[in-house]
C-alpha cells in the first residue's frame, strides 16, 4: 500500500466517524427550529394581545433595568437573536457535511454494483440536507422577524428617553 493510499484511507475513515455526530446535530437543529417556531408563534400572539408586555422582551428588560443604556439594550437584543442566527448559519453547513459523508460509501457501492447500498447511502445524504435546510429556513425567518420587532422596541425606547 502506498503512502498516498494510506493517507486517503485514513482521511476516509476519519470522515466516516463524523457521520453519526453530524446527523445527530442536524436532528437537534431541526428540533430546535421547531421549538423556535413555536416560541415565535407564542410571542406573535402575545404581541397582538399585549398582555403585560410579555411579547416585548426589550421593553420588559428596559423596565426591569431602567438605568440600561441604549448600547446595553442593543447588546441584549443581539443576545436574544443569537441562537436563531447561529442555527440558521450552522444548519446548512452540517447539512452539506451530512450529504457528503455518505457519498463516499455510495460511490464505492456503485463501483461494486451494490445498488441497494447506493440507495441507502443516498437516502441518508438527501434526508440530512433536507432537514438541515428546513431548519435553517425556519430559524432564518424567525430571526429576521424578531430582529425587526426588537428594532421597533429599541426605537420606541429611544423616543421615550431624553437625548
Amino acid at each position: 500500500m502506498t503512502e498516498n493510499s494510506m493517507i486517503e484511507l485514513l482521511m476516509y475513515q476519519i470522515g466516516q466517524w463524523f457521520l453519526l455526530p453530524v446527523l445527530g446535530l442536524v436532528v437537534l437543529l431541526f428540533a430546535y427550529a421547531l421549538y423556535a417556531l413555536g416560541g415565535f408563534v407564542v410571542q406573535a400572539m402575545q404581541r397582538r394581545q399585549d398582555t403585560q408586555g410579555r411579547g416585548f422582551p426589550l421593553l420588559s428588560h428596559a423596565a426591569k433595568y431602567p438605568q440600561a443604556t441604549d448600547d446595553e439594550l442593543d447588546l441584549f437584543a443581539h443576545k436574544l437573536l443569537e441562537p436563531e442566527r447561529l442555527a440558521s448559519r450552522i444548519a446548512p453547513m452540517l447539512g452539506l457535511v451530512g450529504t457528503m459523508i455518505p457519498m463516499g460509501p455510495a460511490l464505492k457501492s456503485l463501483s461494486d454494483g451494490n445498488l441497494a447500498q447506493v440507495s441507502g447511502s443516498l437516502t441518508v445524504a438527501f434526508s440530512a440536507v433536507i432537514l438541515a435546510l428546513i431548519a435553517a429556513s425556519i430559524t432564518y425567518y424567525v430571526s429576521n422577524v424578531r430582529r425587526r420587532w426588537l428594532a421597533e422596541e429599541l426605537v420606541s425606547l429611544q423616543k421615550g428617553r431624553p437625548a
